[in-house]
């Protein structure tokens, strides 16, 4: 009886509005959005009208690439632990009907981001979208583990997006913006893959622990995160940000420094909870940096 309860539960927790919310995985668009947002404060004062479509067209195209890669990723999907339960491997939603949506809610986007917005910031945002269907998914996940270091420019793209809705132009602040997010993104999500490893071997994905061992990829997470945290510091060096922005930079810098750190000190194989820890933080460790650059520009 308790288990035709629980039964009953789980299906209703799985609506086809529910669903369809989840193809667009909100909970990585929410950081998507800090990323695009932000920079539009940093590149000047927008309107109340410009951030409202930038967050809709935004939200929309990021969500119709991750339903994309859901269709794409579907015959992975069903031997991963952490995405077995989405709706295409859980035969909830059809494949067809998945990437129909993907490709409608993103063509929603660029319409919208264009027409309310400017035309760069449109063609910026479905560079983002081709980029993360067809450059990481569709030709890098599967064939190198430099997937997430290259297809990883794919979450870059949001600032640029933000600073185009804005000013109508790209310049050297908004390259820092996008480098920042760049060098972010291999310490990021290799801290996520050291703890994922059976799935990812499961799937055959050639992620760095696999291919590399553990101990290079934590090394790797050392260099890269050593480039992100002095990279934060150089807009300051060309007067894109102020001392506001500089401490933050420093603060938020010294806790992932110290946190990856702990995990390449590990020598005993237990760096599952270090890792988990950098994965975590460094999802703050973003938003709070953008929110930082934004607070600089106009405190």
């Amino acid at each position: 009886m308790s288990a035709d309860i629980a039964a009953v539960a789980t299906e209703k927790k799985h609506t086809f509005a529910s669903d369809l919310i989840s193809l667009t995985k909100p909970r990585i668009i929410s950081l998507l959005l800090v990323t695009t947002v932000a920079p539009m404060f940093v590149a000047g004062t927008p309107t109340l009208s410009a951030v409202i479509w930038v967050t809709i067209g935004g939200y929309l195209m990021a969500g119709g690439a991750n339903a994309v890669n859901m269709y794409l990723d579907s015959d992975i999907d069903d031997v991963m632990a952490r995405t077995k339960l989405r709706p295409i491997p859980s035969g909830r939603m059809s494949p067809r009907a998945v990437i129909a949506f993907g490709i409608l809610i993103a063509t929603a986007a660029t319409y919208m981001l264009a027409h309310f917005v400017n035309v760069l910031t449109a063609a910026l945002a479905l560079a983002g979208f081709y980029f993360y269907v067809f450059i990481y998914t569709r030709w890098l996940k599967r064939s190198s583990p430099q997937n997430i270091v290259i297809g990883g420019a794919a979450g870059a793209f949001p600032p640029l997006v933000g600073w185009a809705a804005v000013t109508g132009r790209i310049d050297l602040a908004a390259v820092f913006l996008f480098l920042i997010v760049f060098y972010w993104t291999p310490p990021h999500f290799w801290a996520l893959a050291l703890n994922k490893q059976r799935d990812y071997g499961n799937a055959g994905v050639p992620m760095a622990p696999l291919v590399w061992g553990v101990r290079e990829t934590i090394d790797q997470m050392w260099y890269y995160t050593l480039l992100l945290v002095a990279l934060t510091v150089l807009p300051v060096c060309f007067g894109v940000f102020g001392l506001i922005y500089l401490a933050s930079a420093l603060v938020l810098g010294l806790l992932l420094i110290i946190g990856v750190w702990k995990v390449r000190m590990v020598r005993d194989g237990a760096w599952e909870k270090p890792a988990w820890w950098v994965f975590s933080y460094s999802l703050l460790y973003l938003a709070l940096l953008f929110v930082a650059m934004a607070a600089d520009r106009h405190l």
